[in-house]
């Protein structure tokens, strides 16, 4: 993965997006400390609604509130 600095990045940022879109990765920094990376975008998958569902009550099964109720909280909140 090469690095390049900003001035670098703005002024070649045209063929360092083609490099990008063949794949590669690119650093940019300033001053020598890493700020950002150029890589390929890759879309997230979806979830259909049956899964997100299901992870949703996988979540709140292990999610107590140990006793205390919502009014509790919520009074807790507002001190």
């Amino acid at each position: 993965m090469e690095t390049v600095g900003v001035y670098k990045a703005k002024t070649h940022l045209p063929k360092l997006l083609e490099r990008v879109k063949k794949g590669e990765r690119i650093i940019i920094s300033k001053h020598g400390i890493p700020i950002a990376v150029l890589q390929p975008f890759a879309p997230q998958e979806k979830s259909d609604a049956a899964t997100v569902i299901m992870e949703i009550r996988r979540l709140r099964e292990k999610c107590h509130l140990s006793g205390i109720s919502i009014r509790e909280m919520i009074d807790e909140g507002r001190r």
